[in-house]
Protein backbone atom coordinates (compact mmCIF):
# COMPACT_ATOMS: atom_id res chain seq x y z
CA UNK A 1 0.00 0.00 0.00
CA UNK A 2 1.34 3.56 -0.25
CA UNK A 3 2.38 5.49 2.28
CA UNK A 4 0.49 9.65 1.91
CA UNK A 5 1.84 12.27 4.11
CA UNK A 6 1.93 16.04 4.01
CA UNK A 7 4.28 18.11 5.04
CA UNK A 8 4.42 22.08 5.47
CA UNK A 9 7.73 23.47 5.11
CA UNK A 10 8.51 27.23 6.08
CA UNK A 11 12.09 27.53 5.04
CA UNK A 12 13.02 30.40 2.50
CA UNK A 13 16.31 30.95 0.27
CA UNK A 14 16.57 34.45 -0.19
CA UNK A 15 18.63 33.88 -3.43
CA UNK A 16 15.71 32.44 -5.32
CA UNK A 17 14.07 35.83 -6.28
CA UNK A 18 12.51 34.77 -9.28
CA UNK A 19 8.30 34.99 -9.13
CA UNK A 20 7.07 31.43 -7.89
CA UNK A 21 4.50 29.39 -9.54
CA UNK A 22 1.14 29.81 -8.76
CA UNK A 23 0.17 25.79 -10.08
CA UNK A 24 0.57 23.18 -8.01
CA UNK A 25 3.13 20.82 -9.31
CA UNK A 26 3.23 16.63 -9.19
CA UNK A 27 6.60 15.27 -9.51
CA UNK A 28 6.94 11.80 -10.37
CA UNK A 29 9.47 9.59 -9.74
CA UNK A 30 11.22 6.18 -9.35
CA UNK A 31 14.96 4.99 -9.54
CA UNK A 32 17.09 7.48 -10.87
CA UNK A 33 18.75 9.77 -8.43
CA UNK A 34 20.58 11.43 -10.87
CA UNK A 35 18.11 12.72 -13.22
CA UNK A 36 15.75 13.13 -10.17
CA UNK A 37 17.66 15.60 -8.59
CA UNK A 38 18.19 17.76 -11.50
CA UNK A 39 14.40 18.31 -12.49
CA UNK A 40 14.28 18.81 -8.81
CA UNK A 41 16.36 21.59 -8.93
CA UNK A 42 14.32 23.12 -11.69
CA UNK A 43 11.31 22.57 -9.15
CA UNK A 44 12.84 24.04 -6.13
CA UNK A 45 13.72 27.42 -8.31
CA UNK A 46 10.13 27.45 -8.98
CA UNK A 47 8.78 27.51 -5.19
CA UNK A 48 5.74 26.21 -6.19
CA UNK A 49 2.78 26.37 -2.94
CA UNK A 50 2.20 22.99 -3.65
CA UNK A 51 4.62 19.81 -4.21
CA UNK A 52 3.03 16.37 -4.60
CA UNK A 53 5.72 13.70 -4.92
CA UNK A 54 4.51 10.06 -6.39
CA UNK A 55 7.36 7.68 -6.15
CA UNK A 56 6.96 3.73 -7.55
CA UNK A 57 8.04 1.29 -5.30
CA UNK A 58 11.01 -1.28 -5.87
CA UNK A 59 11.28 -4.31 -8.44
CA UNK A 60 11.61 -6.78 -5.83
CA UNK A 61 14.00 -8.65 -8.46
CA UNK A 62 16.56 -5.79 -8.47
CA UNK A 63 18.66 -5.82 -5.42
CA UNK A 64 20.14 -2.23 -5.67
CA UNK A 65 16.72 -0.73 -6.61
CA UNK A 66 15.65 -0.17 -3.12
CA UNK A 67 18.39 1.73 -1.99
CA UNK A 68 17.89 3.68 -5.17
CA UNK A 69 14.07 4.31 -4.80
CA UNK A 70 15.38 5.47 -0.90
CA UNK A 71 17.34 7.92 -2.17
CA UNK A 72 15.19 9.15 -5.40
CA UNK A 73 12.71 10.09 -2.77
CA UNK A 74 14.99 11.44 -0.50
CA UNK A 75 15.93 14.18 -3.15
CA UNK A 76 12.40 14.97 -4.24
CA UNK A 77 11.42 16.05 -0.73
CA UNK A 78 13.89 18.40 0.57
CA UNK A 79 11.84 21.28 0.42
CA UNK A 80 13.62 24.49 1.16
CA UNK A 81 11.09 27.24 0.66
CA UNK A 82 7.50 27.85 1.61
CA UNK A 83 5.70 24.87 0.33
CA UNK A 84 2.82 22.34 1.24
CA UNK A 85 4.54 18.87 0.46
CA UNK A 86 2.37 15.48 0.27
CA UNK A 87 3.91 12.57 -0.61
CA UNK A 88 2.55 9.08 -1.99
CA UNK A 89 4.86 6.54 -2.13
CA UNK A 90 4.88 2.89 -2.85
CA UNK A 91 5.68 0.10 -1.26
CA UNK A 92 5.25 -2.57 -4.12
CA UNK A 93 5.99 -1.77 -8.12
CA UNK A 94 3.00 -1.14 -9.66
CA UNK A 95 4.68 -0.50 -13.21
CA UNK A 96 4.61 2.35 -15.71
CA UNK A 97 0.72 2.55 -16.06
CA UNK A 98 -0.46 1.41 -12.57
CA UNK A 99 1.86 3.51 -10.97
CA UNK A 100 1.64 6.49 -12.83
CA UNK A 101 -1.78 6.46 -13.21
CA UNK A 102 -2.46 6.18 -9.13
CA UNK A 103 -0.47 9.25 -8.80
CA UNK A 104 -2.37 11.14 -11.56
CA UNK A 105 -5.73 10.26 -9.84
CA UNK A 106 -4.11 11.24 -5.90
CA UNK A 107 -3.35 14.90 -7.65
CA UNK A 108 -6.18 15.36 -9.61
CA UNK A 109 -8.22 14.21 -6.34
CA UNK A 110 -6.87 16.66 -4.53
CA UNK A 111 -5.92 19.79 -7.49
CA UNK A 112 -8.51 20.96 -9.92
CA UNK A 113 -5.72 21.88 -12.46
CA UNK A 114 -2.08 21.68 -12.03
CA UNK A 115 1.58 21.12 -13.93
CA UNK A 116 2.97 17.34 -14.01
CA UNK A 117 6.73 16.36 -14.45
CA UNK A 118 8.27 13.22 -14.67
CA UNK A 119 12.09 12.44 -13.65
CA UNK A 120 14.09 12.94 -16.83
CA UNK A 121 12.27 16.10 -17.77
CA UNK A 122 14.08 19.53 -16.90
CA UNK A 123 12.26 22.19 -17.20
CA UNK A 124 13.25 26.00 -18.47
CA UNK A 125 11.69 29.05 -15.41
CA UNK A 126 9.36 29.71 -18.90
CA UNK A 127 7.50 26.17 -18.63
CA UNK A 128 6.18 27.17 -15.15
CA UNK A 129 5.45 30.96 -16.36
CA UNK A 130 3.86 29.33 -19.38
CA UNK A 131 1.76 26.81 -17.68
CA UNK A 132 0.40 29.52 -15.33
CA UNK A 133 -0.94 31.77 -17.85
CA UNK A 134 -2.59 29.01 -20.24
CA UNK A 135 -3.94 27.20 -17.13
CA UNK A 136 -5.45 30.28 -16.15
CA UNK A 137 -6.52 31.59 -19.76
CA UNK A 138 -8.46 28.34 -20.55
CA UNK A 139 -9.51 26.97 -16.99
CA UNK A 140 -13.13 26.96 -18.24
CA UNK A 141 -12.90 26.17 -21.63
CA UNK A 142 -13.05 22.49 -22.85
CA UNK A 143 -11.65 22.75 -26.39
CA UNK A 144 -8.41 22.99 -24.56
CA UNK A 145 -7.23 19.75 -22.79
CA UNK A 146 -3.83 20.01 -21.80
CA UNK A 147 -0.77 22.61 -21.65
CA UNK A 148 2.72 21.02 -23.20
CA UNK A 149 6.46 22.32 -22.69
CA UNK A 150 7.42 19.99 -25.38
CA UNK A 151 7.98 21.15 -28.74
CA UNK A 152 9.24 18.50 -31.17
CA UNK A 153 9.35 20.74 -34.46
CA UNK A 154 13.36 20.90 -34.33
CA UNK A 155 12.94 24.65 -34.87
CA UNK A 156 10.47 25.48 -37.06
CA UNK A 157 8.05 27.90 -35.61
CA UNK A 158 4.60 27.29 -36.39
CA UNK A 159 2.31 30.62 -36.56
CA UNK A 160 3.51 34.20 -35.36
CA UNK A 161 1.80 33.34 -31.39
CA UNK A 162 3.94 32.33 -28.65
CA UNK A 163 2.53 28.83 -29.00
CA UNK A 164 0.22 27.04 -31.40
CA UNK A 165 -2.83 24.42 -30.80
CA UNK A 166 -2.46 20.77 -32.06
CA UNK A 167 -4.40 17.65 -31.82
CA UNK A 168 -1.36 15.56 -29.95
CA UNK A 169 -0.78 15.48 -26.43
CA UNK A 170 3.02 15.56 -25.36
CA UNK A 171 3.15 14.37 -21.84
CA UNK A 172 7.51 15.59 -21.43
CA UNK A 173 6.41 18.12 -18.73
CA UNK A 174 2.51 19.03 -19.03
CA UNK A 175 -0.04 20.60 -17.35
CA UNK A 176 -4.14 20.30 -17.35
CA UNK A 177 -6.95 20.23 -15.38
CA UNK A 178 -9.71 17.51 -13.71
CA UNK A 179 -11.99 18.14 -16.13
CA UNK A 180 -9.56 16.14 -18.75
CA UNK A 181 -8.14 13.88 -16.48
CA UNK A 182 -11.58 12.68 -15.90
CA UNK A 183 -12.59 11.25 -19.22
CA UNK A 184 -8.88 9.44 -19.05
CA UNK A 185 -9.73 5.36 -19.46
CA UNK A 186 -6.06 3.40 -18.75
CA UNK A 187 -8.06 0.59 -20.85
CA UNK A 188 -9.74 2.39 -23.44
CA UNK A 189 -12.41 0.69 -23.05
CA UNK A 190 -14.78 3.27 -23.59
CA UNK A 191 -13.83 3.26 -27.74
CA UNK A 192 -13.92 -0.17 -29.85
CA UNK A 193 -10.37 -0.31 -32.12
CA UNK A 194 -12.67 0.59 -35.48
CA UNK A 195 -14.14 3.48 -33.65
CA UNK A 196 -10.68 4.89 -32.79
CA UNK A 197 -9.01 4.28 -36.52
CA UNK A 198 -12.08 6.14 -37.85
CA UNK A 199 -11.86 9.47 -35.47
CA UNK A 200 -7.87 9.38 -36.57
CA UNK A 201 -8.86 9.80 -39.89
CA UNK A 202 -11.18 12.30 -39.51
CA UNK A 203 -7.92 14.27 -37.60
CA UNK A 204 -5.01 12.95 -40.30
CA UNK A 205 -5.94 12.00 -43.66
CA UNK A 206 -3.21 9.23 -43.84
CA UNK A 207 -4.43 5.55 -43.58
CA UNK A 208 -1.02 4.56 -42.23
CA UNK A 209 -1.25 6.85 -39.65
CA UNK A 210 -4.90 6.01 -38.31
CA UNK A 211 -3.94 2.06 -38.73
CA UNK A 212 -0.54 2.45 -36.55
CA UNK A 213 -2.80 4.36 -33.71
CA UNK A 214 -5.60 1.32 -34.44
CA UNK A 215 -2.54 -1.08 -33.84
CA UNK A 216 -1.49 0.38 -30.44
CA UNK A 217 -5.02 1.05 -29.37
CA UNK A 218 -5.86 -2.88 -29.48
CA UNK A 219 -2.08 -3.80 -27.96
CA UNK A 220 -3.53 -1.58 -24.95
CA UNK A 221 -6.69 -3.14 -24.39
CA UNK A 222 -4.84 -6.41 -24.34
CA UNK A 223 -2.70 -5.08 -21.91
CA UNK A 224 0.46 -5.69 -23.63
CA UNK A 225 2.18 -2.08 -23.34
CA UNK A 226 2.57 -1.39 -19.86
CA UNK A 227 2.97 2.93 -20.63
CA UNK A 228 -0.17 5.36 -19.73
CA UNK A 229 0.22 8.02 -21.94
CA UNK A 230 -0.66 6.55 -25.40
CA UNK A 231 -4.58 6.08 -23.73
CA UNK A 232 -4.55 10.19 -22.93
CA UNK A 233 -3.39 11.12 -26.25
CA UNK A 234 -5.93 8.45 -27.81
CA UNK A 235 -8.30 10.00 -25.99
CA UNK A 236 -7.59 13.56 -26.19
CA UNK A 237 -7.93 12.71 -30.19
CA UNK A 238 -11.29 11.15 -30.25
CA UNK A 239 -12.52 14.10 -28.00
CA UNK A 240 -11.56 17.21 -30.64
CA UNK A 241 -9.81 19.08 -27.75
CA UNK A 242 -6.26 20.48 -28.69
CA UNK A 243 -3.82 21.07 -26.77
CA UNK A 244 -1.20 24.46 -26.74
CA UNK A 245 2.39 23.91 -27.82
CA UNK A 246 4.97 26.41 -27.50
CA UNK A 247 6.79 27.36 -30.37
CA UNK A 248 9.99 27.10 -28.48
CA UNK A 249 10.89 24.29 -26.57
CA UNK A 250 10.96 24.43 -22.87
CA UNK A 251 11.55 20.67 -21.95
CA UNK A 252 14.86 18.69 -22.34
CA UNK A 253 14.13 14.82 -21.91
CA UNK A 254 17.48 13.63 -20.53
CA UNK A 255 16.23 10.55 -19.75
CA UNK A 256 17.19 8.48 -23.16
CA UNK A 257 19.49 5.83 -22.56
CA UNK A 258 19.88 1.88 -21.00
CA UNK A 259 18.22 2.72 -17.68
CA UNK A 260 15.29 4.63 -19.38
CA UNK A 261 11.88 1.93 -19.56
CA UNK A 262 10.80 3.01 -22.91
CA UNK A 263 13.32 6.01 -24.18
CA UNK A 264 16.32 3.71 -24.68
CA UNK A 265 17.54 5.44 -28.08
CA UNK A 266 20.27 7.68 -26.67
CA UNK A 267 20.85 9.10 -30.15
CA UNK A 268 16.93 9.74 -30.95
CA UNK A 269 16.93 13.22 -32.44
CA UNK A 270 14.12 13.88 -29.45
CA UNK A 271 16.70 13.16 -26.69
CA UNK A 272 18.45 15.56 -24.30
CA UNK A 273 16.45 18.67 -26.85
CA UNK A 274 18.16 22.21 -26.94
CA UNK A 275 15.28 25.06 -24.76
CA UNK A 276 14.47 28.21 -25.37
CA UNK A 277 13.04 31.37 -23.56
CA UNK A 278 9.08 33.07 -23.76
CA UNK A 279 9.34 36.48 -24.41
CA UNK A 280 8.20 38.79 -21.86
CA UNK A 281 4.77 38.56 -22.78
CA UNK A 282 2.90 35.50 -23.98
CA UNK A 283 0.89 35.88 -26.63
CA UNK A 284 -1.84 33.84 -28.12
CA UNK A 285 -3.20 32.11 -31.56
CA UNK A 286 -5.33 34.51 -33.54
CA UNK A 287 -7.58 31.77 -34.58
CA UNK A 288 -8.47 28.61 -32.62
CA UNK A 289 -7.43 25.81 -35.31
CA UNK A 290 -5.12 22.86 -34.76
CA UNK A 291 -1.97 23.19 -36.99
CA UNK A 292 -1.89 19.87 -39.45
CA UNK A 293 1.30 20.64 -40.58
CA UNK A 294 3.52 20.53 -37.10
CA UNK A 295 1.15 17.46 -36.28
CA UNK A 296 1.72 15.80 -39.44
CA UNK A 297 5.73 16.31 -38.99
CA UNK A 298 5.50 14.78 -35.49
CA UNK A 299 3.70 11.62 -36.62
CA UNK A 300 5.71 11.27 -39.25
CA UNK A 301 8.89 11.44 -37.27
CA UNK A 302 7.27 9.14 -34.88
CA UNK A 303 5.77 6.70 -37.09
CA UNK A 304 8.35 6.97 -39.53
CA UNK A 305 5.50 7.71 -42.18
CA UNK A 306 7.54 8.37 -45.75
CA UNK A 307 9.86 5.35 -44.93
CA UNK A 308 6.77 2.90 -44.77
CA UNK A 309 4.78 4.61 -47.60
CA UNK A 310 8.45 3.83 -49.70
CA UNK A 311 8.11 0.58 -48.24
CA UNK A 312 4.43 -0.30 -49.26
CA UNK A 313 5.51 1.30 -53.07
CA UNK A 314 8.75 -0.96 -53.82
CA UNK A 315 5.83 -3.99 -52.56
CA UNK A 316 3.61 -3.19 -54.56
CA UNK A 317 6.23 -2.57 -58.15
CA UNK A 318 7.30 -5.89 -57.45
CA UNK A 319 4.05 -7.81 -56.89
CA UNK A 320 3.26 -6.13 -60.32
CA UNK A 321 6.62 -7.47 -61.98
CA UNK A 322 5.63 -10.88 -60.28
CA UNK A 323 2.05 -10.60 -62.00
CA UNK A 324 3.35 -10.17 -65.31
CA UNK A 325 6.42 -12.79 -64.78
CA UNK A 326 3.30 -15.47 -63.76
CA UNK A 327 1.60 -14.41 -66.68
CA UNK A 328 4.23 -14.81 -69.24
Amino acid sequence: MPRATIQRMTGYNSRRLRMPTRSPVLFIVFNRPDVTAKVFDAIRAARPAKLYVSADGPRRNRPDEDTRCREVREIASKVDWPCELRTKFNDDNLGCKEGVVGGLNWFFEHEEEGIILEDDCVPTPDFFRFCDTLLSRYRHDSRVRLISGTNLQHGQRRGDASYYFSRLSHIWGWASWRRTWRDYNKNLSQFSADEIESAILDCFPEPLIAAKWKEIAIALQLNKIDTWDYQLAIAGLLSGSVSAIPNTNLISNIGFGANATHTLDAGSRNANLQVGTLEAEITHPRHFVPTLAADMYTLNTDFAIEQAKRRAAQQRHWLRRFKRWLRS
